[in-house]
């Protein structure tokens, strides 16, 4: 005789197996970062929009809080995460064997869709006389520490426009995190620091000293987009800082959405249709999706895109 407990468990196990079975019921995961980023509610916000619509499409989607781009970039290689979220120069060297990834190159890595920029802002004292970026020869300017992903942006970005660190009245190398103190405390003049915006580390400048942010911008930025597929354009809206009412122009890298080549085509296309056709509600669920456009979706996708997300770009007529 079976017990009466096996049995239920027994129909139970079934009736599961069934609904999988019969309405394709499937569960994905999406690797954030810390709870207190960008990346952790992003996640969530898919989430919420594919568990709304889980009845048309038989996807449930949980999100993970994690250490970032690249635990996230390597657990997906590993088969233990279907999407994550990571920077698009991240993504970049992970897919090339590059940086991080040195000579472990992760090829079935594949982008899904580039949600919102993280863009350099050069923030400054309004009473420093910089309004354009090459102001900033004779100035004292914090361009953060060696090794970091400002530092890095902004290097290449000053070497664009012709400008060397010798051409600055002083160099500090300190974390982008010290800039408003020592912007208040009239240490320095500007410093650079790469964001997702609004951030509170320039709320924080804006409301203890008058601010503005130069805009970055011209044929030398035209032509580090051209030639590194992970920076993109985007603007610092001009409603996100006390005291800067105008939007600024600037480059940045992207949080991309990356998943593997080995998720199936009909799992990546039902995410990204269901994030395109409620896209005017999504941008209202982070102040950091403001100024984005489906077609700034496709900017700074530096790795091949899954068929599934091709898919459905194209379906919505933003991919030709």
């Amino acid at each position: 005789m079976i017990g009466k407990k096996t049995l239920i468990k027994a129909v139970a196990a079934a009736s599961v197996l069934f609904a999988s079975s019969a309405f394709g019921a499937q569960f994905i995961t999406i690797g954030t970062g810390g709870v207190t980023g960008t990346y952790y509610p992003t996640g969530g916000a898919i989430c919420r929009m594919m568990n709304k619509n889980r009845k048309a499409t038989g996807i449930r989607c949980s999100v993970e809080s994690t250490g970032g781009s690249v635990y996230n970039v390597n657990t997906i290689k590993a088969g233990e995460l279907d999407f994550g979220i990571a920077q698009s120069d991240t993504v970049y060297q992970a897919y090339h064997g590059e940086g991080k990834f040195k000579g472990k190159p992760i090829k079935q890595l594949r982008s899904v869709m580039a949600i919102y920029p993280e863009l350099l802002a050069l923030v400054v004292r309004k009473d420093s006389g910089i309004k354009k970026l090459t102001d900033i020869k004779g100035k004292r300017i914090n361009i953060d520490v060696p090794g970091s992903g400002t530092r890095m942006t902004a290097e290449i970005v000053m070497n664009a426009f012709g400008i060397k660190k010798s051409d600055l009245a002083k160099a500090e190398e300190l974390k982008s995190t010290e800039g408003p103190t020592m912007l208040k405390d009239n240490k320095i003049d500007g410093y650079f620091g790469v964001f997702g915006h609004p951030t509170a580390n320039i709320k924080d400048a804006a409301n203890s000293v008058d601010i503005d942010l130069v805009p970055i911008e011209g044929k030398p930025i035209d032509e580090l987009v051209a030639k590194y597929p992970y920076y993109a354009k985007g603007v610092i809206s001009g409603s996100f800082y006390k005291g800067v009412t105008h939007d600024t122009p600037s480059i940045g890298v992207k949080a991309v959405l990356v998943t593997s080549s080995k998720i199936p085509e009909k799992t990546v296309y039902a995410l990204t249709k269901t994030i395109l056709d409620n896209f005017d509600a999504f941008k209202k669920l982070h102040p950091a999706y403001k100024t984005i456009t489906k077609e700034s979706l496709l900017q700074g996708l530096a790795i091949p895109q899954h068929p599934g997300a091709i898919k459905a770009f194209k379906e919505a007529g933003i991919l030709k």
